[in-house]
């Protein structure tokens, strides 16, 4: 197993209650896409696997570690969130895909060569992006992609991913789909938000919050 949710509830506060008392289990490598309609939740849960927001009831595991005893840089290094608007710093290219690695947390990392970063930049159809290029002149779905890249920088074993193509055209997307396909042939588990009714080639389980709790179909 990896990221396991026992009797989890979440409320906001005097607000609506999103989750009460769900328990799931997303296993390593596992491809997951997960539905619901609007509000339902699905950004919620993602944000509750990497503490971005805590549970107000039950318990998430990760690896059988309770994740409100991990330290959330320590966490996050290793459940990776990319959110739906992506968020650059003012700067080049290059200073945002590095970001992670100036902080004191990720010293312990080895930081990425200029020819590594642009091998990802390809990669993932930025061919017109160079490292030096500003931050600030780049388009959603180019910003989405680069905020994608610095995640998988620090290699996690999880990576959640809410609407990732949104932003992106057909061929982007097609590109950014793949990835995701290939991180989980590689033991990576994807957990990704679509409110597309299409289903990604590759998945292995599709989660929707029904009821105010998560159903595996």
């Amino acid at each position: 197993m990896c990221l396991t949710l026992d009797t989890v509830s979440f409320a906001y506060d005097r607000g609506p209650t999103i989750l009460r008392e769900t328990s799931l289990t997303f296993e390593q490598g596992g491809y997951y896409l997960v539905r619901g309609p609007s509000g339902s939740g699905k950004s919620t849960l993602l944000r509750l696997l990497c503490r971005l927001e805590e549970s107000t009831g039950g318990t998430i595991r990760y690896k059988d570690c309770d994740i409100s005893d991990m330290a959330p840089h320590v966490l996050r290094r290793c459940v990776a969130y990319v959110q739906q608007m992506p968020t650059l710093l003012p700067g080049t290219v290059r200073d945002n895909l590095l970001l992670p690695f100036s902080f004191q947390a990720n010293k312990i990392l080895s930081v990425p060569s200029d020819l590594e970063l642009s091998a990802f930049l390809d990669s993932f159809l930025l061919n017109g992006v160079r490292l030096d290029s500003a931050a600030d002149r780049l388009s959603v779905g180019q910003s989405q992609r680069i905020c994608l890249i610095r995640s998988l920088l620090l290699n996690p074993e999880v990576i959640l991913l809410d609407e990732p193509t949104a932003s992106l055209d057909a061929k982007s997307a097609e590109v950014v789909l793949h990835k995701a396909q290939a991180l989980s042939d590689k033991g990576v588990t994807v957990i990704m938000i679509s409110h597309t009714e299409t289903v990604p080639e590759g998945v292995t389980d599709i989660v929707t919050i029904n009821d105010l709790r998560l159903v595996r179909q």
